[in-house]
C-alpha cells in the first residue's frame, strides 16, 4: 500500500494528541506507512492544496468558527474520495453526516477497539482504490502493473465475498447470485428470500445467512437481513427496499446508518443501480 495520508482535526489538542498516537501505533504494528498531520481548526484545514487533502480525515464536529459539518462539506470539493470519519460526542450528527458522504461516525467517548475496526476498514478501502487505479492504468497503457501492485492486487481477491449461496430445498440445490437477494426474512425457522426473480424458500438460520452476505447486507431486525443495494429511503423504523417496507429495530437503527454510509462510500452512491 501507498503511503496513507491522515489528518486529524479537534480544537483540543489532547484529543489531537492522543488520536495521532493511537494511530501511529496502530499503523506500524499492522505495517502500514502513514504520514499524519493535525489541525485544531476547520479553517486551517481548508488552507490546504486540492492535492494535500488528506486520504483519511478524523473529523470533529463541534469547534469554533468553521464546524465540521461545514468543513466537510467544503472538503468535498476538493476532493471525492477522501475517507471521512466524524469523531464527536454529538450523536444526533449522524444523520447530516450521510448528506456529506462520511465513512464512519465515531462517538466519544469510544474504546480503541473501535478505532482500529474503523481505522483498518478504511484502510482496506484505500487498498480497493488504489487497485481500481492500478486497473485503470493497465486498461489505458495496454502494459501490466509492477510486482507490488500485482501483490496487492492478489490480497485483494482474496478479500472479496462470494458472489452466490448454495440454497438446499430437499434433494434440490438451488444457487442464488447475492446481488439478486434483495432483502430475507425468517419465520418457523425457514428463511425466505425475496429476490428480483421471485421468493426462495428454505430451511436455514438467519445468522447463517449473514455470515455469507457479507458487508453489503445488514441484519435490520432479528428476522430481517437486508440487500444495501436496494435501499430507497427509510426511517428510525423503516427501511424501503424496493416496493418492501422492512422493520428496522431501535437497537439496530444506528449501526445501520453506519453500514450504509460505508456502503454509499464504498460504491460511490452506483450501489444501487439495478
Amino acid at each position: 500500500m501507498k503511503t496513507v495520508k491522515i489528518a486529524i482535526c479537534d480544537d483540543k489538542k489532547i484529543i489531537r494528541e492522543t488520536l495521532r498516537r493511537k494511530i501511529e501505533v496502530h499503523c506500524k504494528n499492522t505495517g502500514v506507512i502513514c504520514q499524519i498531520s493535525d489541525f485544531d481548526s476547520g479553517d486551517k484545514l481548508l488552507n490546504l492544496a486540492v492535492q494535500e487533502v488528506p486520504d483519511i480525515l478524523f473529523l470533529d464536529i463541534q469547534m469554533p468558527g468553521k464546524s465540521g459539518m461545514q468543513t466537510a462539506r467544503e472538503l468535498r470539493h476538493k476532493n471525492q474520495d477522501m475517507i471521512l470519519i466524524f469523531v464527536t460526542a454529538l450523536p444526533e450528527y449522524v444523520y447530516e453526516a450521510f448528506d456529506v458522504n462520511a465513512f464512519h461516525y465515531l462517538v466519544k467517548p469510544f474504546e480503541d477497539k473501535k478505532l482500529w475496526e474503523v481505522l483498518d476498514k478504511a484502510l482496506q478501502q484505500i487498498n480497493r482504490q488504489t487497485q481500481t487505479l492500478v486497473l485503470q492504468q493497465e486498461a489505458q497503457t495496454g502494459h501490466p502493473a509492477d510486482a507490488d501492485h500485482r501483490e496487492n492486487n492478489t490480497k485483494t481477491k482474496k478479500q472479496i465475498q462470494p458472489l452466490a449461496i448454495l440454497v438446499k430445498q430437499g434433494s434440490l440445490s438451488t444457487k442464488v447470485l447475492l446481488t439478486d437477494i434483495i432483502y430475507a426474512e425468517v419465520f418457523n425457522r425457514k428463511i425466505m428470500l425475496h429476490t428480483t426473480n421471485g421468493e426462495i424458500e428454505y430451511y436455514g438460520k438467519l445468522t447463517d445467512l449473514c455470515e455469507q452476505a457479507g458487508a453489503n447486507f445488514y441484519r435490520t431486525h432479528r428476522a430481517y437481513l437486508v440487500n444495501l443495494k436496494y435501499v430507497e429511503k427509510y426511517t428510525a423504523t423503516t427501511i424501503w427496499v424496493e416496493k418492501d417496507a422492512v422493520p428496522v429495530s431501535k437497537k439496530q437503527f444506528a449501526g445501520f446508518v453506519r453500514q450504509y454510509m460505508q456502503y454509499i462510500s464504498r460504491t460511490n452512491g452506483k450501489g444501487a443501480d439495478k
